[in-house]
């Protein structure tokens, strides 16, 4: 059983050290792709936020559309998915796209100009009142930086974006936040602690997703203590925040408190059940606990959502000597260990 438990481990550190996407390209993967357009003048629609959702409404992936207002969602597994949209001075929609039977789909959106009364929409990734209130020109140089690092990966020109727009905008806490993302990106710990510190700050710590930021920083930098506190204060203001029980399942891994880092865990999974490094620390929990029958289907969840990675390969591999172990558990329930 050691060298079960050893090469699992050995594993693990391969999906935490592999790159982490929430599809990846396969013989049977689609592409989703779509045209804004404003309904009645037929006008392609800029700086578009479009969200991918599974079909519970968990975010998977984000677009900033450009000035041609298109976007395009890769490697996709078949299956429903939930388009939501927002843009200044437009109504936030929301699509159903079913890509169960499809190869490629392409698809044109029309978005209804804004009113002054309407009623909330449905549940799902909303903009906040506080960021609406910002100046429209640090709101559209957030979209471009939140383009440039999360889609194209061009980290020192989001940043630019990100530090501009709080030069129009100093009380955009948001934008302090989205800094230091660009700046883990690029490898700069402490220049992203300082700007989710910012962050904090001037949200007067109440925006959650700084906090889960700040704190998770600290624990990695050995402030435990302090760190705890901030992401638990992450999490008590964004409840849906799945970094924030994954960071404290990690945490209460660490300290062998195995229920409640299960407990963390499986509320990060059911808030993102689409993000692959949640069922590594539902593995490393499982393997802790024995309970190879549950870490069997850990691994068939990684498999599903990264099949094609050296990490996603190797637990295909793995999977293997799981299930003969998982077959011996199930039949022998009190062999020794």
């Amino acid at each position: 059983m050691s060298r079960l438990r050893n090469q699992f481990y050995v594993l693990l550190f391969l999906l935490v050290s592999a790159p982490q996407s929430v599809s990846q390209l396969s013989h049977n993967s689609v592409t989703l792709s779509g045209m804004v357009l404003s309904e009645g003048r037929n006008q392609r629609i800029e700086h578009v936020d479009v969200h991918l959702c599974d079909g519970g409404g968990n975010l998977l992936e984000q677009a900033i559309t450009p000035d041609s207002g298109e976007f395009t969602f890769r490697g996709l597994q078949r299956g429903r998915y939930i388009l939501t949209l927002q843009a200044s001075g437009f109504q936030n929609m929301q699509v159903q796209v079913d890509l169960s039977y499809a190869s490629d789909k392409g698809m044109t959106i029309y978005m209804s100009p804004e009113i002054k009364e309407h009623s909330s929409g449905p549940a799902g990734p909303t903009v906040s009142a506080h960021e609406l209130s910002m100046p429209e020109a640090a709101r559209k140089l957030m979209a471009s930086g939140q383009k440039k690092i999360y889609g194209d990966k061009n980290f020192q020109g989001g940043l630019t974006d990100f530090q501009q727009a709080v030069a129009i905008a100093p009380g955009y806490y948001e934008a302090h936040r989205e800094i230091g993302m660009a700046y883990l990106n690029m490898g700069k710990a402490d220049e992203a602690q300082t700007s989710f510190r910012r962050a904090v700050e001037v949200s007067h710590d109440t925006y959650g997703d700084a906090d889960v930021g700040l704190g998770t920083l600290l624990i990695e930098k050995g402030e435990v203590d302090a760190g705890e506190k901030k992401v638990r204060r992450g999490v008590e203001l964004n409840p849906n925040s799945w970094m924030g029980f994954y960071e404290l399942g990690k945490l209460d891994l660490s300290r062998d408190h195995l229920d409640s880092a299960l407990q963390s865990a499986q509320k990060a999974k059911t808030i993102a059940p689409n993000t692959p490094i949640v069922y590594r620390l539902l593995a490393n929990i499982h393997i802790r606990q024995k309970d190879y029958a549950n870490l069997l289907g850990d691994l068939d969840a990684y498999i599903k959502l990264d099949p094609s990675s050296p990490a996603g390969l190797r637990a295909i591999e793995m999977r293997k000597e799981v299930a003969q172990v998982a077959t011996k558990q199930s039949s022998s329930p009190t062999q020794p260990h």
